[in-house]
């Protein structure tokens, strides 16, 4: 059976990860209310299409901090990708790469940075990051980023320590003794070298630092010339905080769902950021992207580009790097679709009011 959407390869997916790995890609915290949530609050919102526009010729590319990408549609950071599948991170960053999207490769990676950029030097990439209690790890970290052509960093700010996330807790969950967090082989913190498995484990755990705060990106932001974007932001009050502090650019994320339970929806939070610091800031989103139409509708309320993390994970547990390229050409197909039905040529065509809650439909 031909593969033709998300949830297809969502299917093979469950059938060959093993458990543990499974859950951990595909829980959320607590109830996981807000896991469901990413998916359901894009299905409350109604497109209002235009007709009888010339769609015969469609150009969806854009141009992200500088970059020219061929559809606003990238990979989100998603840690330890060889458990879904030996290509890893490298199959998923090559797979984007053909596709014109950037990938952003998690700090939680199963392949270095060094070896990514040798794996996958065509692809636009980004460099996901935590701020450690050793701020001399950071500082190692970025200037490998740095040094291994990362175009920006993306840093994490909705995790200063990680949320509840019951199945893995059940599971007792670990990375597999074959694999190993890549970025930090060698590491030496407090005169002990971490040389693999849990060890490492417990050393990044150990690493995270709830006392960061905002002043951090400061200190950040003249430790590097990369742009930094500032991912898992759901208020317009931290939206303007991220302006204030220098940010190039934010990505509206509930983390996945997998911090902590009823925040909102991305999709939901989306609107007020956009109004707070839209003119000012490259805002992104990640969380719920399913099709084509979601991808539109989250254009239409103000992101520039969007990234999807699970499904990505989906194709590579399907096939490795064949299977991203493969879900990826679905979805852009599928946002095709969507813009020639909705009578919008290029990007700039899709506008606020080509979306509506469902809402407005209930009072009539």
């Amino acid at each position: 059976m031909e593969l033709v959407c998300v949830e297809d390869f969502e299917q093979q997916a469950d059938r060959k990860l093993e458990k543990s790995a499974k859950d951990y890609y595909k829980s959320g915290a607590g109830d996981q209310f807000t896991l469901g949530l990413n998916r359901e609050a894009f299905k409350r919102l109604r497109l209002r299409p235009r007709c009888l526009r010339d769609v015969s010729q469609l150009d969806i590319s854009t141009t992200i901090l500088g970059h020219q990408q061929k559809w606003p549609l990238g990979i989100a950071p998603t840690a330890m990708q060889k458990m879904a599948h030996p290509d890893g991170e490298i199959g998923n960053a090559r797979a984007a790469g053909k596709a014109g999207s950037i990938f952003i490769l998690s700090t939680l990676s199963t392949t270095s940075l060094e070896d990514l950029s040798a794996g996958a030097p065509d692809t636009t990439k980004w460099f996901q990051l935590y701020i450690y209690k050793d701020r001399s790890l950071t500082e190692k970290v970025v200037r490998r980023a740095e040094k291994a052509n990362f175009k920006a960093l993306v840093l994490t700010i909705d995790a200063p320590i990680f949320g509840h996330r019951r199945n893995d807790v059940r599971n007792k969950f670990s990375l597999p003794s074959h694999l190993c967090l890549a970025n930090f082989q060698g590491e030496q913190a407090n005169g002990v070298i971490t040389e693999g498995g849990s060890g490492i484990n417990e050393y990044v755990a150990s690493q995270f630092d709830a006392s960061i705060t905002w002043k951090d990106i400061a200190w950040l932001k003249q430790l590097t010339h990369l742009p930094i974007v500032v991912k898992g932001v759901l208020t317009a009050e931290d939206a303007v905080l991220a302006r204030e502090f220098g940010c190039a650019g934010i990505i509206v994320s509930n983390h996945g769902a997998r911090q902590i339970d009823t925040v909102p929806a991305s999709i939901e939070a989306l609107p007020e950021i956009v109004r707070a610091v839209g003119e000012d800031l490259v805002v992104m989103l990640d969380g719920g992207i399913m099709q084509g139409n979601d991808i539109f509708k989250a254009l239409a309320l103000g992101a520039k580009t969007v990234f999807i993390g699970r499904p990505a994970v989906y194709g590579l547990a399907y096939n490795g790097q064949k299977g991203v390229e493969q879900l990826l050409g679905v979805l852009r197909k599928d946002f095709e679709i969507t813009m020639a039905l909705t009578g919008c040529q290029t990007l700039a065509d899709i506008k606020p009011a080509m979306v509506t809650h469902e809402s407005t439909y209930s009072k009539l």
